[in-house]
């Protein structure tokens, strides 16, 4: 193995993951900061708190076309390497969380992941997005249909016959969305989280 070469596609990831699609976005269209508002997080959940369903739409899209962007890039230049594609998908989820472009701060690696599983498992992006529906059209609560969805994620490639490699990552990806939702585990213990709404930009204007 040349870690040289993986460590190169996981910094080449990790640029990409670093994108900050939903600060750049709300910006642009907006012309607010979006670490200004709700939970001062960059992810598609505030952005729908705060301005609404179609940024937030859009956010979604970007978060998880920059993640599947590096892993095919990737996928092109070593000839189809499984190893090279993972470290490639790595990188990109800890960019997101941990953005070059934010002083290593990011959001929470849902839409990443899931844009990463979609390329690599989709009937179990399929089934992980199912369950985080389900769940937050039931409880309206995010951040609990994120976690549930994470732990589908390695469960599923296990039961599908992934390989090792591939179930290893979807293991890794599900703790890196579950450690970054540790404070919204805490709230959803003691009953003070809070459930999605949608916000409108005419609201910010008020």
């Amino acid at each position: 193995m040349d870690m040289m070469n993986f460590v190169l596609w996981f910094a080449v990831g990790f640029v990409f993951g670093s994108i900050p699609s939903g600060l750049w976005l709300v910006k642009a269209i907006h012309g607010i900061d979006i670490r200004e508002y709700g939970s001062k997080n960059i992810g598609s959940t505030n952005v729908f708190r705060t301005v609404g369903g179609k940024t937030a739409a859009l956010v979604l899209i970007c978060d998880a076309a920059k993640g599947i962007l590096a892993v095919m890039l990737a996928d092109m230049m070593s000839g189809g390497d499984l190893y090279v594609m993972l470290f490639a998908a790595i990188g990109a989820l800890l960019g997101h969380n941990y953005s070059l472009f934010l002083g290593f701060k990011g959001g929470r690696g849902v839409a990443t992941g899931l844009g990463l599983l979609i390329f690599f498992m989709p009937k179990v992006s399929g089934i992980c997005f199912l369950v985080w529906l389900a769940i937050v059209l039931a409880t309206r609560y995010v951040s609990l249909g994120s976690c549930v969805g994470a732990l589908c994620a390695p469960c599923l490639a296990v039961y599908f016959g992934y390989p090792l490699p591939v179930i290893m990552f979807a293991a890794v990806a599900a703790a890196f969305v579950i450690i970054r939702h540790k404070d919204n585990i805490k709230r959803l213990l003691n009953g003070t989280e809070s459930k999605i709404r949608q916000g409108s930009a005419k609201d910010l204007k008020k």
